[in-house]
């Protein structure tokens, strides 16, 4: 039941309007050529006599990561063009995210897809904002399924005191990931700190010690 609930994941991904994140292929694949100096939207493809099955392998979810030493409680393995090339053009990707007991994917977008996780095991509390303000949340778990739309801000947190995980697709080979926190207050060269006083109606003092938890470690 699992296995059939990840193939209509993937199968949605990639049929009907979903695949409008990225262009339509014009030839059978487009294996990613990462050593091409050739600067295009997306990445120049690798010569169809180089293809290789490796070029459409990746075995990076198969095991289990431990969110070890991470304060956020969350590791992260993406499937996305640059672990499997053979995905460029084709408007697909895959990541597992694998939660501790209070474990928070913090709020953040993915500018470039929409994306549909599927619970692996656990329980996990849901939210996306739309651009009207409004929350929208719901408390997901194992066998379920939730959609982010694309480009609006969402998280995900884990408020039982057992692990979780999800696997996720987005229509597109690579979905980028804004994560909201880190881009106001860890942005090189910093946001002024007039901007964020004005912003969020704080203070410097506060604004500045938020921005020393992002600070670049040496």
């Amino acid at each position: 039941m699992e296995l059939l609930f990840v193939y209509l994941i993937i199968l949605a991904t990639i049929s009907g309007d979903t695949l409008a994140s990225d262009p339509d292929l014009l030839q059978d694949v487009c294996v990613a050529d990462f050593a091409s100096g050739t600067k295009v939207n997306g990445i120049p493809c690798k010569d169809a006599v180089n293809i290789t099955a490796a070029d459409f392998f990746f075995d990076g979810l198969v095991k289990a990561a431990v969110p070890n030493n991470n304060p956020f409680g969350v590791v992260l393995t993406a499937a996305f063009v640059n672990q499997i090339p053979g995905l460029n053009t084709m408007g697909l990707s895959l990541a597992r995210a694998y939660f501790a007991p209070g474990g928070l994917v913090t709020p953040h977008t993915h500018p470039r897809a929409t994306e549909m996780v599927f619970v692996l095991e656990g329980t996990l509390d849901v939210s996306f904002i739309t651009t009207s303000n409004v929350r929208v949340s719901k408390t997901i778990k194992k066998g379920e399924v939730f959609v982010f739309p694309r480009a609006l801000v969402h998280f995900l947190k884990n408020n039982s005191d057992k692990p979780a995980a999800v696997l996720a697709a987005f229509n597109s080979q690579s979905p980028g990931v804004q994560l909201i926190v880190p881009s106001l207050f860890g942005a090189t060269p910093a946001v002024p700190d007039d901007v964020l006083t004005i912003a969020f109606q704080t203070g410097t003092e506060e604004v500045q010690k938020i921005k020393s938890n992002f600070a670049p470690k040496n």
